[in-house]
Parts: C-alpha cells; sequence; structure tokens
C-alpha cells in the first residue's frame, strides 16, 4: 500500500517523497516488496534530478532499505512503514514500527551469523538516528547521492 506522507519530512523540502507500508503476514515478500518500491522511486528521480540517481546509489538504497525493513519486520509487532525522501544529494530513508528499543549495533564479529543489518547501514550511509515516534520509532538512515 503507497501513500503521500507530508507530516514527518526528514528533509526540510524534499525534492520527491513517497511511502509504503509492509507486514510480516507476506511470507518474506514485504523485503521483496521493499526493494523494488525503492528502486521504482529512485527511477523517478529523473523527473526532478539531471541524470537521476546512479546505479550504484541505487543499490545501496535497496540494500539499506531491506536492512531496515527486515528488522522491522523480523524484532516488532505489527506493520512497519517506509518513508524514502530524495533531496538534491541525499535520501532519507525512515522504518516506522511499533516497538520504542532502538536496534542494538552488535560489535564487529566475522564469525557471526547473520545479524549485521545495524553494521551494515552504519557503514554505507552518512548517518544513522533513532527517534521515539507515535506508537514506536522512527529509524532513520541518510544515504550520500554523491560522487565517491
Amino acid at each position: 500500500m503507497t501513500d503521500a506522507i507530508t507530516a514527518e519530512r526528514a528533509l526540510p523540502e524534499p525534492l520527491l517523497s513517497a511511502g509504503a507500508v509492509y507486514d510480516d503476514g507476506s511470507g518474506g515478500g514485504a523485503i521483496a516488496a521493499a526493494r523494488a518500491f525503492t528502486a521504482d522511486f529512485l527511477a523517478t528521480a529523473t523527473t526532478v534530478l539531471p541524470g537521476g540517481v546512479e546505479d550504484e546509489h541505487v543499490e545501496l538504497a535497496q540494500l539499506v532499505v531491506s536492512e531496515l525493513v527486515t528488522n522491522a519486520i523480523r524484532h516488532t509487532a505489527g506493520p512497519c512503514r517506509l518513508l524514502l525522501e530524495l533531496g538534491r544529494d541525499t535520501l532519507e530513508i525512515s522504518v516506522f514500527d511499533g516497538e520504542a528499543a532502538a536496534p542494538v549495533p552488535r560489535g564487529h564479529d566475522p564469525r557471526r551469523i547473520g545479524q549485521h543489518g545495524v553494521e551494515i547501514v552504519v557503514a554505507v550511509c552518512e548517518s544513522l538516528t533513532v527517534e521515539p515516534a507515535p506508537g514506536g520509532k522512527r529509524v532513520r538512515a541518510r544515504l550520500s547521492l554523491q560522487p565517491e
């Protein structure tokens, strides 16, 4: 389900924004749907950004979205909401869920299988914040769209 979200903007005036709601009842399809939603959203960037968004940044955005949505679906009850906000040089990725507790980054351990999501998001994003939100929290990641 896609909806326009205006009240919770991370960027003062995003060029584009869109949101969607996902739940765990889809048997794993929510993460794939969130990745596809992100790719489709960034494909529309050509309407507001000359040249659009580079493929590398689309792939990084999909990675961040899949990690944040996976955490929300696995570790919280109820649906989660994804909000994407495109700026001139950044993409704000927010995931809202019904759990007040923040995700806990674990120390680097190459022997650990799984549970590296927060670690990955921190490594590829400019920032990662967790804020209280009505009925839970908002996990917000800022991804640079600047060439390396």
